[in-house]
């Protein structure tokens, strides 16, 4: 059972360890103010995900591959607030869908 994120709250096309990772977001997210998400972005040639997490988390957006594999950590709070994914902005990155959201 999926309880707080079922199959059709993920996009289609999503690929299959993204989809794990959203259910195990969901999961944790505990926060009543919501606003965890996952956004598919083009940068740096290849799609990539932001695992955002929910408005009560200290920590910033997790940045992965297609496979999952962790390229960074973007935003957080606090005195240091990374902006760059292997050396380049991540504002450079090309929005393309909002795959879940919270």
């Amino acid at each position: 059972m999926l309880s707080a994120c079922d199959e059709t709250d993920i996009e289609k096309g999503t690929p299959s360890c993204v989809r794990q990772k959203i259910i195990n977001l969901a999961r944790i997210s505990t926060c009543k103010e919501g606003g965890a998400s996952v956004l598919e972005y083009t940068f740096q040639g290849q799609t990539v995900y932001s695992f955002n997490p929910d408005k009560c988390a200290v920590s910033g957006a997790e940045i992965t591959d297609e496979n999952c594999n962790t390229l960074g950590y973007i935003g957080g709070r606090g005195f240091v607030v990374n902006l760059k994914i292997n050396g380049e902005p991540f504002s450079n990155a090309k929005y393309k869908r909002t795959i879940w959201e919270q």
